[in-house]
């Protein structure tokens, strides 16, 4: 509990009840993916309060600090990645599952020159998987 009021703190974050709560679950040191809803059925068996709408403002407000990565999927599915180092990742369709693909792992030996006054700020490959 108190590393996650460290971490909030030292991202200018206001260690509320909710934030502290969330936090508690996502950095607890083990690298994970998990939507909003996902996060909240997990939250919600605990039963603390806390909203949908609550950890949907949290994840984003702990993007824009950069303490998580989103991935989106699709424009029905949003991942949020505690490993904010970089990396790619594998995502299973028929299981709706996405796990870690290690940088290292992957060599992409050519990019497109991106459009006139622009810049790659980075790459991020998601391969979809089928049985």
């Amino acid at each position: 509990m108190h590393k996650t009021k460290e971490i909030l703190r030292a991202n200018q974050l206001r260690p509320t009840k909710q934030r502290v709560l969330i936090g508690n679950f996502l950095f607890d040191g083990i690298d994970k993916h998990v939507t909003a809803e996902s996060l909240f059925k997990q939250l919600s068996n605990e039963s603390n309060g806390v909203s949908l709408a609550t950890v949907y403002n949290t994840l984003h407000e702990f993007c824009k600090k950069e303490l998580l990565n989103k991935i989106i999927i699709d424009t029905d599915k949003v991942y949020f990645d505690t490993n904010t180092n970089s990396h790619h990742h594998f995502f299973s369709d028929k299981e709706k599952m996405i796990s870690d693909i290690k940088s290292n792992d992957v060599i992409i030996s050519s990019m497109p020159r991106p459009p006139k006054g622009k810049k790659i700020k980075k790459v991020e490959l998601i391969i979809h998987l089928e049985d």
